[in-house]
Formats: C-alpha cells, sequence, structure tokens
C-alpha cells in the first residue's frame, strides 16, 4: 500500500483512470476516497495515520481528488479562540467521488422510476423500494437466527456494509446510531425520497424499535444517520486513529 503512494509513475497512472474500481483501479487515490467516506470528514494527516502513509504522499493524492472535483476542501471549525498558525484543512468526498463506489446508471434508473410512477403510480415507487430490501431483510432474519446473541444494530451494520453502504454503528445517549457513509442510490433517492422513507421502516421493522432517521445523503448531508433507541445497546466502535483497536463500549437509556 504504502510503495503506491510513493511511486510518481502509479501516482500519474490513477490520475488517468476513469473514476471506477471495475476498471481496475486498486489504487491509492481509491483507498484514500473509502478512508475519507468512512470518516465523512478528515484533515491530511488524520488520512495518512489511519493508511499508514506520509501526510505528503496524502495531499497528493487529495490535489488529483480535488482536481477532479471527488472531493472538497474546507476550513475546519475548532471550538474557542482560533489559535495562532494557519487554521486546519479537512476534506469532504463528493456526490462525484462516491460514484467511484457503485452509483453508476442513476439517469437510467431515474428515467425508468418516472415510467414506473407513469404506470403504477407513486405507491410503484414504495414497492419497489420495499422490493430492494428484501434480500437484506432475508440475511438479516437468518443472521440473527444463527446468532441470537449478536447485537442486532451491529448485524444489520455489517450486512448493509457488504451492499457498499460503509455502515459503522456509533454510540448514541439513548442507544447507538447506525451511520451510512455511502448510499448506492444516493441521486436516485433524491428524486425520489420514498425509497429513504422505505428503509427507514424496514429498519425499524428489523430492529424492533421505532427508528428516527436523522440525516441522509440524499438530502445534502454527508452521511445518513439512523438513532436506534435501545433499552441497552452494546457495540464494539473503532477510535479513528487507532483503527487496529477495539473499543467495547454500552450506552444505556434514561
Amino acid at each position: 500500500m504504502a510503495s503506491d503512494y510513493g511511486n510518481n509513475g502509479v501516482v500519474e497512472a490513477v490520475a488517468k483512470v476513469p473514476s471506477s474500481p471495475d476498471t481496475g483501479e486498486s489504487s491509492a487515490r481509491l483507498e484514500v476516497l473509502r478512508e475519507l467516506m468512512g470518516r465523512g470528514r478528515a484533515t491530511a494527516a488524520e488520512l495518512a495515520r489511519s493508511l499508514g502513509v506520509t501526510p505528503t504522499a496524502v495531499r497528493r493524492q487529495l490535489g488529483m481528488l480535488l482536481d477532479a472535483g471527488q472531493v472538497e476542501e474546507h476550513e475546519r471549525r475548532q471550538p474557542g479562540p482560533r489559535g495562532r498558525g494557519r487554521p486546519a484543512r479537512e476534506y469532504v468526498i463528493t456526490a462525484s467521488g462516491r460514484a467511484v463506489f457503485g452509483q453508476g446508471y442513476d439517469d437510467l434508473a431515474i428515467q425508468a422510476i418516472g415510467a414506473l410512477v407513469e404506470a403504477a403510480g407513486a405507491e410503484g415507487v414504495t414497492r419497489l423500494g420495499e422490493r430492494r430490501c428484501d434480500e437484506v431483510g432475508t440475511q438479516y432474519e437468518e443472521r440473527r437466527r444463527e446468532t441470537p446473541d449478536e447485537d442486532p444494530v451491529e448485524t444489520l451494520a455489517e450486512l448493509l456494509d457488504q451492499k457498499g453502504y460503509v455502515a459503522r454503528v456509533a454510540p448514541s445517549p439513548v442507544g447507538a446510531q447506525l451511520c451510512l457513509y455511502n448510499c448506492p442510490v444516493a441521486e436516485v433517492a433524491t428524486a425520489y425520497p420514498q425509497l429513504c422513507e422505505v428503509e427507514t421502516r424496514v429498519f425499524s421493522r428489523l430492529l424492533g424499535s421505532h427508528v428516527q432517521r436523522l440525516a441522509t445523503i440524499a438530502h445534502g448531508d454527508g452521511i445518513c444517520t439512523t438513532n436506534v433507541p435501545s433499552h441497552t445497546v452494546t457495540f464494539q466502535a473503532t477510535t479513528p486513529d487507532d483503527p487496529g483497536t477495539d473499543n467495547h463500549r454500552e450506552a444505556t437509556s434514561a
């Protein structure tokens, strides 16, 4: 991994490759994009620590991603008075960057759903969303039968992660939050928010709890966040700066 970052020939070749994993792009740039997507936002130094390379190497990749419109650069907001020196710069993945991980055929899908609405009405979109969630629901129920002691939110997150959602579980004062750092159908869901509504209802049914969708990528947020209230939710999280360390935490509702 680190050798790819230090090889200028690799860097130059990656810059010319179309943004699709299907073209064989297993390069440093994809690794930076995926790490950034999993974090939501991060500085070059933070990305470098997680990837085990130098900040200079990461900045070289970020420069190409900025030129391609796949990431955006912002000034990091710091609480309290600003200290001396230049303010830290952090990076956020864009819709174009997310498209690298499987958001193709959006225009065709939107046109097809438009035809569906004309033929079957808005209810047709709801039925389509439910059918799309059927596979995850079936896999979830099978997994719960096989490992009933596993935390249900973690189980759902792992299955969604396999579907390209880059799913993680985070603590919340009253349970847990299911965080999706990528949405494979974000562009379609922007045009047809019923897909997000169906997804939320399916999460609620599978988890046996009234969940609340706090943010969605389709509505312009950086992360899809769903709050899952529970009496006690035990989960396993990994700290951003030490991805090899498992931290076991427990959140109990009041």
